[in-house]
């Protein structure tokens, strides 16, 4: 039998880990397979160097923090418009201590139907920290929503090239 990884079973593999680990997040009284609130570990390393935000409203501060993920993401952002159907749009909301460590993650919007995106989106963001420290704000909690394409290349709603 042919055991090799193709881009199926790998996309199989993560479904499976991403339910087993949603599983384990969630807290006590809550239902099987329904979402709660992601709490960061402190040991996430930095991966990109530190930067600060000059950005008076969490609005504002939300442009700087999605030109981050860019930056630590350069090859995965997908690169002109995106096509009429997308394989998962989730709206993602990341709270960030003052030093621009995430302290926790809660989807707004979630795309379920895709739970190796959710895994993702949630690693790639964990990744990127420590985030721009929000200098007139302190600790902030920036949302965007997250455009994922079916080829694994993404565009945040912030900075999206818009759609075909």
């Amino acid at each position: 039998m042919n055991r090799q990884l193709t881009p199926r079973r790998l996309a199989l593999v993560a479904s499976v880990i991403s339910a087993l680990w949603l599983a384990g997040c969630a807290s006590p009284g809550t239902v099987p397979g329904q979402l709660s609130e992601v709490k960061a570990e402190p040991s996430v390393a930095a991966t990109v160097s530190h930067t600060s935000s000059n950005a008076a409203t969490a609005r504002e501060y939300r442009r700087d923090a999605a030109r981050h993920i860019y930056n630590a993401n350069k090859s995965r952002i997908y690169s002109g418009q995106l096509p009429p159907m997308l394989y998962a749009v989730g709206t993602l909301q990341v709270n960030l201590d003052a030093g621009g460590k995430v302290v926790s993650l809660h989807w707004m919007r979630a795309p379920k139907h895709a739970p190796e995106v959710i895994a993702e989106i949630e690693r790639t963001v964990l990744q990127a920290a420590p985030f721009p420290v929000a200098t007139r704000l302190g600790a902030v909690t920036w949302t965007d929503t997250w455009l994922w394409d079916k080829s694994g290349r993404f565009q945040l709603d912030t900075l999206t090239e818009g759609q075909n």
